[in-house]
């Protein structure tokens, strides 16, 4: 695929890594936010952002079943399993994840044109009032990503974009 253009201005550019880090940072926890940031990514079929959070998930350990010291469970499915994630067990995607996730689909897709409260509730029990803010702008952020990048077919790996 040939890029429809590179062309994004270095101020757009600069303020969406700094929003990106901002909403990473507020929701504390870098592996969750590479599966939110996938998940979106899968459902916008944006294989420029799917290739680079793929690749910053596993260097913060999903695919490697190295958890963090306060999970057991061996994460080394989560990726294989993320675009079924509904169907994957408990022992794959916990319920904090799993409403993440959900939200995530909601925010991406915005079926009927909401974000359905059942699904926002669901969140809200697994996020404090900061972190689900963050959380929503992780995901509302990486849709612009997703948005920029497909819109112009920046392949992925690319260098130029």
């Amino acid at each position: 695929m040939t890029a429809r253009t590179t062309r994004l201005d270095a101020g757009v550019r600069e303020a969406m890594r700094a929003l990106s880090a901002a909403t990473k940072k507020g929701l504390g926890d870098a592996a969750l936010a590479e599966l939110v940031q996938i998940r979106a990514s899968q459902l916008n079929h944006c294989a420029f952002c799917l290739d680079m959070h793929l690749t910053l998930a596993r260097k913060h350990g999903v695919s490697m079943g190295v958890p963090p010291v306060e999970r057991s469970r061996d994460w080394g499915r989560q990726l294989d399993l993320l675009a079924a994630w509904e169907e994957a067990g408990d022992d794959v995607f916990d319920a904090r994840e799993r409403a993440a996730l959900a939200l995530t689909e909601a925010v991406t897709v915005l079926t009927d044109g909401f974000v359905p409260d059942a699904v926002y509730e669901r969140a809200a029990e697994h996020f404090d009032e900061r972190q689900l803010a963050h959380l929503i702008g992780l995901i509302t952020v990486i849709n612009s990503w997703n948005r920029l990048m497909v819109s112009r077919r920046i392949p992925a790996g690319s260098t130029e974009w």
